[in-house]
């Protein structure tokens, strides 16, 4: 285990049914090429020892007496061996046949698993050959084997450094409430799954419904091997089936009907499993009603393997942005749950107004169409939302022509406020050098322009409706009592990345008219600039915002994973590093660029949070949010002394 990974297998061997010995052999060889990916954990499907479909053969005891030899060779085989090994196999106890997964370390077997709801379906009855797990006691029993004494038992929590694992079998998964949900709820952070569920049409789009699902509802991993190509085809075919799963999410799957052995690998973050579970109230509650009462927890060696780390799974770059037709669902809906908070709020206040400094930017942009779109919610005359558009002295020919082409293409009340002569009237009073152009210089523009804003709502008898987004506020990017403030802040909780792509699909999806259209796809590729210094010689933008802070997809990225999931430096550096290597994305960035950007955000996350304390209200659209009466309650004060020195590691590690 390494950054809070582990990684596991299922694997699907080839079947030859009734041959246990045969079988051993498919399985070492799975084992092997296990431990050669560096693979902790490996999941075979269910009765794989025997075959799953061997019906009344189960009554055999020489089936039986050659699976005892098969799990002695399997122990023995393990002994040099680092991977961790579940194979289904028919046990038996007390005169009893259960169906059964056997965990095998390190030339041990560390507990048996018995299956508890078995099937009685027209296709198969099980319950002919098997006992359920629900016969035996709370407290289970135990079996002597080959000089070892191993539990038999449903409650079975398999512990190591940092991991703890429970198993069901099959059929357990379709039960109403699975023997999951109480192991998950008891501390397993992964569920093993060892399955023999045959084909039917339809059926395999359920079941990795059904696997994605549970592992969202235990927020936990699952990992399932189903049965495939060698078992009884006499009136069922079996197609071996294998998903990884994490929170919702398939890792990685097999394919269906080969007739090959498939080893399906992934790792499953723990960490962010735990994180999740930390959070969620719930979760904690289900402990008390749902936890087994009766477990055993079962110690494990340390999961070791030799061969270096590394992520197989892919990390996505822009972890707030979908892609597909899930944008386009994101988008409408994020639209409508800004809209639908603006319009309650007009409404709760009676305002007549709303009033929006409108720059020309991105994010004005977006808190304008989410005014058009409430007010068109309402059925309000869209003059009542008055968009103030105030030149200043870094003001560019293409932000200011942008700002009034989209005014006017969306039917708006204009109104247009130079601030030089105010601001140089204030430069006077303090005694500031205009030439100067320092914090004082920046600051009194953005400052004024909040004033303007903030009376003449006032004067119209509205509110001043805000546009800075989560990412400004992560980096406190705003100048306080500047853009900072506002009597709404309809994009609080909206990333940098996200708004570009918000303010494009409603040009593409909600605005007929061509010429606001290109308006708002020229304003989507205009840089970032809060346009407080002068333009340059060509009168562009001189100040990139970007160039300063470093670029938003990297902050996003790093923000996502501190809110979600409360990351330690060193796992983002690390999950950074692979999102955005030069075969993942396009956006590519050396490592020592992504720490440089790290570091920074840090830093300024931690020094900027007063800024945060005192936000206005607004509405949360994602996961993520900074709001102080909400997502985020960081005391001002806090120190990153700790989160710096994570990274002064990082960066002599590097250097080395």
């Amino acid at each position: 285990m390494k950054y809070g990974y582990v990684k596991v297998a299922a694997g699907v061997p080839g079947v030859s049914l009734a041959d246990p010995s045969t079988n051993t052999t498919a399985i070492q060889n799975m084992m092997l090429q296990a431990e050669s990916k560096g693979v902790e954990i490996l999941c075979l499907p269910e009765l794989c020892i025997t075959g799953y479909t061997c019906q009344d053969l189960f009554a055999q005891q020489t089936l039986l007496d050659a699976t005892e030899a098969s799990l002695l060779k399997l122990m023995e085989f393990s002994r040099n061996l680092k991977v961790v090994t579940l194979v289904g196999a028919p046990i038996l106890y007390k005169g009893m046949l259960f169906n059964c997964a056997a965990v095998i370390q390190s030339g041990r077997i560390m507990g048996f698993v018995p299956k508890t709801y078995l099937p009685n379906y027209k296709e198969f009855y099980e319950q002919r050959w098997f006992a359920s797990a629900s016969v035996l006691p709370d407290e289970g029993g135990v079996i002597h084997f080959m000089g070892q004494t191993v539990p038999i038992k449903r409650g079975l929590l398999f512990e190591a450094t940092h991991c703890c694992f429970g198993i069901e079998l099959c059929e357990d998964l379709w039960a109403p409430i699975p023997p999951s949900d109480h192991l998950a709820v008891s501390g397993a952070d992964i569920i093993f799954n060892l399955s023999a569920s045959n084909e039917l049409v339809g059926k395999a789009t359920y079941l990795r419904s059904l696997v994605a699902t549970q592992s969202a509802r235990l927020l936990a991993g699952y990992v399932y091997a189903g049965a495939g190509y060698g078992e009884s085809t006499q009136d069922l075919v079996y197609g071996g089936r294998a998903y990884i799963a994490e929170n919702g999410h398939i890792l990685s799957e097999g394919q269906r009907f080969t007739m090959n052995e498939q080893l399906v690998v992934s790792e499953i973050d723990v960490e962010l499993l735990r994180a999740e579970r930390r959070v969620n109230t719930t979760f904690a509650a289900a402990y008390q009603l749902h936890a087994y009462k009766e477990t055993t927890p079962i110690e494990l060696e340390h999961f070791t393997t030799n061969i270096p780390f590394s992520l197989s799974r892919s990390v996505d770059p822009h972890p707030f942005i979908p892609t597909g037709v899930e944008l386009d669902h994101r988008c409408e809906e994020i639209l409508f749950i800004q809209s639908e908070g603006l319009a309650r709020r007009i409404d709760h206040t009676h305002a007549k107004t709303v009033t929006i400094g409108i720059s020309g930017g991105l994010d004005s942009t977006l808190a304008l169409l989410v005014a058009v779109h409430a007010f068109d919610r309402l059925g309000r005359d869209r003059r009542g939302i008055v968009g103030i558009t105030m030149p200043g002295f870094g003001t560019t020919d293409r932000t200011y022509t942008n700002a009034i082409c989209l005014m006017k293409g969306l039917g708006i009340t204009i109104r247009e406020i130079n601030i030089a002569e105010a601001v140089n009237l204030h430069f006077r009073d303090l005694g500031h050098n205009p030439a100067v152009h320092d914090l004082t210089y920046e600051n009194s523009q953005a400052r004024e322009r909040t004033q303007i804003l903030m009376d003449a709502a006032g004067q119209m008898e509205g509110f001043v409706v805000g546009t800075g987004d989560l990412s400004e506020l992560a980096l406190g990017w705003a100048t306080y009592n500047g853009d900072h403030m506002s009597m709404y802040g309809v994009n609080a909780s909206v990333p940098k990345t996200l708004v570009r792509h918000l303010v494009t699909w409603a040009a593409q999806h909600i605005i007929a008219e061509e010429e606001v259209r290109r308006t708002l796809l020229d304003i989507v590729d205009t840089p970032i600039s809060p346009e407080l210094l002068p333009a340059d010689a060509n009168g562009d933008i001189a100040q990139v915002t970007e160039d300063l802070v470093g670029p938003y997809e990297l902050h996003d990225f790093f923000l996502y994973y501190v809110l979600r999931y409360g990351f330690a430096p060193q796992k983002i550096y690390m999950l950074a590093c692979k999102a955005f290597a030069a075969d993942n994305t396009n956006d590519h960035y050396q490592p020592d660029v992504i720490l440089k950007w790290l570091r920074t955000f840090v830093r300024r996350f931690f020094s900027q949070q007063y800024k945060r304390s005192c936000l206005p209200d607004g509405p949360k659209v994602g996961s993520c949010s900074l709001s102080p009466r909400g997502d985020w309650r960081m005391p001002t004060d806090a120190v990153a002394a700790a989160w710096l020195a994570a990274l002064e590691e990082l960066e002599e590690a590097e250097a080395l």
